[in-house]
């Protein structure tokens, strides 16, 4: 039976703008009857796929979204290897339209019109290819198009999926659901009127510009979902894809308790840790404990509000439905208790049968 593992944090920033709407002000959410801070998913997904830490522990592993493969990896390639820009454009046009659509305008030739994921196993099939087609100066056959798109093991393909809505068949579900975190308590979003200051203007006191720019700060729940079996299916299955899987849980984990979007970061130094952190493992249907915070957190302590309101609806969880899990692990950074690493080891390996403090 499918095991789930469920990973609730809760992390508290201070003034911030992590993540801007069309206005460039925090994006917001009401629940609860008030305005909460809100992170989308995406930028969520964003930020740790493209961390540093991603790229060290998973390195080979991770694969590239693009629209410009048919410029970038295919034309220019071939031009520069001294292929008549008709015939390169043409080759081109023909290994772009494997991946998708391609946009019907002048000034964006060989783009794809939505954004294509490709493993770093068909990037190299991709560029085999297009060095094959430069050294034998032909255009490529369809069976070498067809090739193309393939098995592969991309951990951020496997955890957040893809869609190729010509090749349906490569499609891959994504393991890995991750909840929009949203504050926990009332925000109010305040204007940070800002001006800058002419260096090399002696003569005017006043300043060179001046803007404003939006803010707020608050403790978040963050919520995500993995379906271990799915991901491990995702990986190729197997003992070798256990290995592979185990790694790549230690990293999204690690990513969710330590990375955050990287919005206005320069301006509001906006790096912040878990100071909560909750794991669970088994079979049963999982469920957010977003519940905790519908009706909002006030007081003057709301991290640690924050945390209590999440272990209660926990606890009554299980009190009406029945263990929501087999097993668990927390830490609390407030208290000084559990520690990350054993998190880290609760949520890789597979032997979730017994609990842990």
């Amino acid at each position: 039976m499918t095991r789930f593992i469920q990973l609730h944090t809760l992390i508290s920033y201070p003034p911030a703008n992590l993540n801007r709407d069309d206005l460039g002000n925090p994006k917001t959410a009401k629940l609860g009857g008030v305005d909460r801070l809100r992170i989308s998913s995406q930028s969520l997904k964003r930020a740790w796929r493209t961390s540093e830490l991603f790229e060290q522990v998973l390195a080979g592993s991770i694969g590239t979204r693009t629209k410009l493969l048919g410029k970038e990896l295919v034309f220019d390639v071939l031009v520069d290897a001294g292929i008549p820009e008709k015939k390169a454009s043409e080759w081109s046009n023909q290994i772009a339209a494997v991946y998708g659509k391609l946009e019907e305008t002048k000034d964006r030739p060989f783009q794809i019109k939505q954004l294509v994921h490709i493993s770093p196993e068909e990037l190299l099939t991709l560029q085999n290819l297009v060095a094959t087609l430069a050294r034998e100066k032909r255009p490529p056959e369809e069976k070498e198009l067809d090739a193309l798109l393939h098995e592969h093991t991309a951990v951020d393909i496997a955890m957040f999926g893809r869609m190729l809505a010509d090749k349906p068949h490569m499609n891959g579900e994504a393991a890995v659901q991750v909840a929009h975190a949203i504050g926990v308590h009332a925000s109010a979003i305040e204007d940070d009127y800002f001006t800058a200051v002419d260096d090399l203007n002696k003569k005017n006191s006043g300043s060179g510009h001046l803007d404003q720019a939006g803010f707020a700060a608050a403790v978040f729940y963050q919520y995500v979902c993995i379906d271990r079996d799915l991901l491990k299916s995702n990986l190729g299955g197997g003992d070798k894809a256990e290995a592979l899987t185990q790694k790549a849980l230690r990293a999204l984990a690690q990513a969710v308790l330590t990375i955050g979007p990287t919005g206005k970061q320069n301006s509001y130094a906006s790096r912040a840790y878990a100071h909560y952190a909750l794991a669970e493992k088994g079979a049963q249907q999982p469920r957010s404990l977003s519940l905790a915070f519908v009706k909002p957190v006030t007081g003057d302590d709301y991290p640690g509000a924050a945390t209590a309101a999440l272990q209660r609806v926990r606890d009554n969880m299980d009190a009406v439905y029945g263990a929501c899990a087999d097993a668990r692990c927390e830490f609390d950074v407030l208290a000084g208790k559990g520690s990350m690493q054993a998190l880290l080891d609760f949520i890789a390996t597979d032997d979730g049968d017994e609990a842990r403090p």
